[in-house]
């Protein structure tokens, strides 16, 4: 069995742009070879010399020449066709007795590198995989801190052994553009530069990421300084034009209201929050909402907090509006959906008042509890169904005593919030014999209490046999209607749902 060739890239200089695959393949590899002038020294190797073993094989690949000037009778050419033939034999010799092969290469493999000329002697005759590094012209973006290409800007990519007059026609006719190989074409690329009438606009790189990195406009850099690692790099025209224009303006006080986005994050935690409502916490400048809500919304300190109390919702409601109205972007919070016995409709109602009309408010729904409930068990709300909350602290009892009836005397299951509290302890029994009234004793009753949290437990019992005692504030009640089953699949789990269908005739008992 033959060993892998591995061209992998080792990034501009700075061994800490090293990919994490690039560095496991270099420490696991049995043999390393690497591309060096004749003094021996290499790039790629000290890039990579961190994540080493040091006791693997190590095959130089020392070029011949380093300038186009040899008495080769091929010339220029041949001397590197020979050498990159002689070169592929040592490492094939390697991968013929099973041995692994990492090849350095200084930036990306496939850009302008060496290792291409090894890849296509070698990848057809053994198992071969490239492992991309950051390019010399991505390092050397950063270290300006200039955008390469923006929106539909073009990028060209040159080498500077390009004739001047090419490289003049490319450099006019490209939005940006990237000129390696410089050293000794620095001169032409320079004279190119300036008859494309960019010259003004062409920034220096050296030694990209390294420790002997140089940044210089290219107009100000003097020809007998430049090596062969570096490269000149025409930027973004719209972002150097945006930049300018920021570094000319003073920032000034936000005018005008900003926005009020009411949010539900759902029953639990993150896994049930949607990225339209994650996007708005992450925009926003202020967080309002009822304290235990709020602290399931990761702190973030460019953002101030202000939890309220649960029995305030219009005093929320409207020191939200007035946030917003002063510039703040304003994210009030609400478990489950905003919509649902939940802070939408009280931030509305405020906000319709005169003294907020203008603000903007808008509403992100989130997954509700009768959802996250139901679908512990199955479908049980998968026919018509309404929702009801058994607080009195907004609507009397009386009123909550009809819609139940109503709602239980219509066959429709019912979904109800707020069940019990620490102070409203008698409700749930009422509302059982109310139902029984018109349900069967035999009724499922899913009682979910905190799904998606540490404390989430689910159970299903006969309407006969709720339990007021097994009922919380954090509790939800789903009560079937005469349709809904109770059934058990072949693995032994025990599921509800609510047929689509529905017979012909008044509901059952």
């Amino acid at each position: 069995m033959t060993g892998r060739l591995y061209g992998v890239g080792v990034g501009p200089g700075d061994p800490e742009l090293v990919t994490v695959k690039a560095a496991r393949l270099i420490g696991a590899a049995d043999v390393i070879a690497y591309h060096s002038a004749r003094h021996g020294r290499s790039n790629a190797r000290r890039c990579a010399e961190p994540y080493l073993r040091g006791d693997q094989i190590e095959e130089p690949l020392v070029y011949p020449i380093t300038v186009e000037t040899t008495d080769h009778p091929g010339g220029y050419r041949g001397a590197l066709d020979d050498f990159y033939a002689s070169a592929a034999a040592r490492l094939a010799e390697h991968l013929d007795a099973g041995r692994d092969v990492v090849v350095l290469a200084e930036g990306d493999p496939f850009f302008y590198g060496s290792y291409m000329h090894l890849h296509e002697r070698l990848a057809h005759r053994y198992p071969a995989e490239v492992v991309a590094g950051v390019t010399s012209m991505s390092a050397a973006a950063a270290a300006l801190g200039r955008p390469l290409v923006e929106r539909d800007e073009v990028l060209t990519v040159l080498p500077g052994t390009l004739p001047t007059d090419e490289l003049t026609r490319r450099l006019a006719s490209t939005d940006s553009a990237a000129v390696v190989k410089l050293g000794r074409t620095f001169g032409a690329v320079r004279e190119a530069a300036e008859r494309a009438g960019v010259l003004p606009d062409l920034h220096y790189v050296e030694r990209a990421s390294t420790d002997a990195q140089r940044t210089a406009p290219l107009a100000e850099v003097d020809p007998g300084t430049v090596p062969y690692f570096s490269l000149a790099l025409l930027p973004s025209r719209i972002a150097a034009a945006t930049m300018a224009a920021q570094s000319s303006s003073v920032p000034s006080e936000r005018t005008g209201p900003g926005e009020v986005v009411v949010v539900g994050l759902g029953p639990a935690g993150r896994p049930w929050l949607t990225p339209e409502v994650q996007d708005a916490l992450a925009s926003a400048s202020d967080l309002v909402g009822y304290g235990p809500y709020l602290d399931r919304v990761p702190p973030n300190p460019r953002q101030r907090r202000h939890p309220s109390d649960n029995r305030v919702e219009a005093e929320r409601a409207a020191f939200a509006l007035d946030l917003a109205r002063r510039g703040a972007r304003v994210a009030v919070v609400s478990s489950g959906d905003p919509g649902v016995f939940a802070m939408a409709s009280a931030v509305l109602e405020v906000a319709c008042e005169p003294d907020w009309k203008d603000v903007p408010v808008r509403v992100l729904p989130g997954l509700t509890a009768a959802q996250a409930v139901a679908s512990r068990v199955g479908a049980p709300l998968g026919h018509d169904y309404c929702v009801l909350s058994l607080s009195d602290r907004l609507k009397p009892w009386e009123v909550i005593a009809a819609r139940l009836s109503a709602a239980a005397g219509a066959d429709l299951v019912i979904a109800i919030y707020n069940p019990a509290s620490r102070d409203r302890t008698w409700q749930v029994a009422a509302a059982r014999d109310l139902l029984l009234e018109h349900r069967s004793p035999d009724t499922p009753v899913v009682v979910g209490r905190d799904v998606g949290g540490p404390g989430e437990r689910v159970t299903v019992v006969r309407l006969a046999d709720l339990d007021p005692a097994s009922v919380d504030m954090r509790t939800l009640l789903l009560v079937g209607s005469s349709r809904t089953r109770i059934a058990e699949r072949g693995d032994g789990d025990q599921v509800v749902f609510t047929p689509r269908h529905y017979p012909e005739g008044p509901p059952g008992p």
